[in-house]
């Protein structure tokens, strides 16, 4: 059995029936889960079957494709209803979203996988380590209460609510954020390894509590880390470690702010639990280029972005379940928007004249039944008003993109990832994990250019591998900002080496008979310098704080001293980094114990506290550091600045 057979399963029935488990068969609970995915299954219409053994069938209805009430799992074993079967089949299955997309978007995008006051438990230590009414740091690496006062990460569709300038969160959503704070210590301290079934329970019964008291950011949030729990106990291989780092970052953090925030905070904070789409009147659009999209879930299709006549971008996108296959597919069909027959190939090259649009905050238009376009003429790439977005330098692009990449930037953010260059190329270059194409940018920074999909299926690679052998053609390109401490990007989109019209590098296919001399062999540029500063000591907090997911609390606290590499951290210019090291590594070692010795629970709330502060303290100081190599000069832009900037939250 593959949980993507199972239909997805409402969090309160999941918590429920987990909750209603006697000690003994909670004990046995992940065993049962275990065991009953090897198990056959099959669908028919809105009920799938379990076959629990050779005698004995367990059923999901699903009627709208979600399992809504406890009522809808039945086992037909012996002990039934109080059996473990029921509990296990509702962990089994994926959590159903909390809400679904709204029905304006006709052809939603696939998916790529709040902040109270912490706990009274919190010490003022644990407190000034979050940034809760904290001075900034006056060393050179000041994080200006990074951990706290740093917008959160954005949950999946949400946006904020209208707030009054004064108004505060009740006390129901007060104890609603500390039992999702709770939840979230828990999985902290338990680590991926311990964080099973019951553990993700009580961040489902959070998640739904959370909702009912209108906090759906924060609902959203932990339904994401259980997700990403279940994918990396079951060994998905689309699973990383740091996205679960930035979704437990994400809850605690919102889970934090919740209790102290007010107005407009209050509503980011919030959020809302559909993306709205906001008229937008009538809009003159300019096709760009074409994008396939492939997601690890296995969904494909194709996102086309446009241009206003203002500088606005937009998109029109078109993914689903299939795969590459589907992703090569889509681009020939027609556009799904008002009445026009263009093609998502053919938009992008193109132009639209929308009445009646309505835009999501990020940038989606909307495909209302009210919404009619029609096809008008595009705009190339070096005529107005398109060649204004490739005007603006390429430091304060970075800057702009870097905010719309961040891992904990507000869900109502506006602005895009992508950066408009006019480069020249200087050939591949190896690393380690390949090898990538170096060009040259206004204010001779250097910038790498890297596939965007390693699929065969798509054309990245080989346009890549071609281009490589063009060194000194002059390109105007499109690509999505990779945050690194180098200057980095996904290559997209790019003039035509020849000069005529402009290529989807994901869709088009170039041919050497397109370079200017056909038959050079790819070209390597000289090795980078390092530069002076060599690497940042920076990734040794990082190490640790993603080292916590995986083995929990107990995996730091084990560590041996850590004097000498707190000492490396301040020798290369991050004192506050060197502080937060030794905090969280003492907080996860310490044990106290009672009057008669007996070892007392572990400060778990200080613990996620400390590892709270690291984690969005590295985030924001990666993304300084990032910011900073896009403002340096040719010879020393590859090499990570040893100190970086003061407004590292900003």
């Amino acid at each position: 059995m593959n949980a993507a057979q199972l239909p997805p399963v409402a969090p309160e029935v999941t918590a429920t029936l987990v909750e209603g488990l006697s000690p003994r068969l909670r004990k046995r609970l992940d065993a049962a889960v275990t065991k009953l995915a090897a198990r056959p299954t099959h669908r028919d219409g809105d009920t799938t079957t379990i076959e629990v053994d050779d005698e004995t069938e367990l059923r999901l209805h699903a009627p709208g494709g979600v399992v809504a009430k406890v009522e809808d799992v039945t086992c037909g074993c012996l002990l039934a209803p109080a059996c473990v079967h029921r509990a296990a089949a509702a962990c089994a299955a994926p959590a159903a979203d909390l809400a679904p997309e709204p029905a304006e978007q006709a052809t939603p995008e696939a998916p790529g996988p709040a902040s109270g006051t912490a706990p009274a438990a919190v010490g003022p230590d644990a407190a000034r380590a979050l940034g809760l009414n904290v001075a900034p740091a006056s060393g050179p690496d000041a994080a200006t209460g990074v951990a706290a006062n740093a917008a959160p990460g954005r949950a999946p569709n949400t946006a904020p609510d209208a707030a009054t300038p004064h108004e505060t969160v009740s006390p129901d959503q007060r104890a609603a954020a500390d039992a999702l704070w709770s939840a979230g210590a828990a999985v902290l301290e338990a680590g991926v390894d311990g964080a099973g079934a019951v553990t993700q329970s009580a961040l489902l019964r959070a998640a739904h509590t959370a909702r009912l008291r209108h906090l759906p950011r924060a609902a959203g949030t932990a339904l994401s880390v259980v997700t990403l729990l279940r994918a990396a106990r079951a060994g998905n291989p689309s699973y990383r470690t740091a996205e679960l780092v930035t979704a437990l970052a994400e809850l605690l953090g919102t889970a934090h702010r919740v209790g102290t925030a007010s107005g407009a905070e209050l509503a980011a904070v919030r959020g809302r639990v559909r993306r709205p789409y906001s008229p937008d009147g009538s809009l003159r659009l300019y096709g760009l280029f074409t994008e396939p999209v492939v997601t690890d879930s296995g969904h494909g299709g194709v996102r086309t972005w446009v241009a206003g006549a203002d500088g606005r971008l937009f998109t029109v996108g078109d993914v689903a379940p299939g795969g590459a296959g589907r992703a090569l597919g889509v681009a020939d069909r027609a556009v799904r928007l008002g009445d026009s027959a263009l093609t998502h190939r053919e938009l992008g090259r193109a132009g639209l004249a929308v009445s009646g649009a309505t835009v999501s905050p990020d940038g989606r238009l909307g495909a209302g039944k009210a919404v009619k376009a029609v096809t008008a003429r595009g705009a190339v790439w070096t005529e107005p008003p398109l060649a204004a977005l490739w005007g603006t330098p390429p430091a304060e692009q970075a800057a702009r993109a870097l905010r719309s990449t961040s891992r904990y930037a507000d869900p109502d953010g506006t602005g895009s990832d992508l950066l408009f260059l006019d480069v020249e190329l200087l050939g591949a270059i190896r690393e380690p994990g390949g090898a990538c194409l170096l060009a040259q940018c206004e204010g001779g920074v250097r910038v790498r250019l890297t596939v965007a999909d390693d699929d065969p299926a798509l054309a990245h690679r080989d346009n890549l591998a071609l281009l490589a052998a063009a060194p000194g053609t002059r390109l105007r390109i499109i690509g999505r900002l990779i945050p690194a401490t180098h200057p980095r990007l996904t290559l997209l989109a790019c003039t035509h080496p020849t000069g005529e019209g402009t290529v989807d590098l994901g869709l088009d296919r170039l041919r050497r008979a397109d370079l200017p001399d056909p038959s050079a062999p790819a070209h390597f540029a000289p090795p980078q310098p390092a530069g002076p500063g060599g690497p940042s000591p920076l990734y040794l907090l990082e190490r640790r704080v993603e080292q916590t997911v995986p083995a929990g609390r107990a995996a730091l606290g084990l560590l041996s001293d850590v004097t000498a590499e707190a000492r490396r951290i301040r020798r290369g210019g991050l004192p506050t980094a060197a502080a937060l090291l030794t905090a969280l590594c003492a907080s996860a070692a310490q044990r106290d114990r009672d009057l008669f010795g007996r070892l007392l629970p572990a400060d778990t709330d200080g613990f996620a506290a400390y590892w709270l502060a690291a984690a969005r303290y590295t985030a924001a100081v990666s993304e300084s550091l990032c910011a900073a190599a896009w403002n340096a000069t040719e010879g020393d832009q590859v090499a990570v600045p040893p100190v970086p900037v003061h407004d590292v939250a900003g």
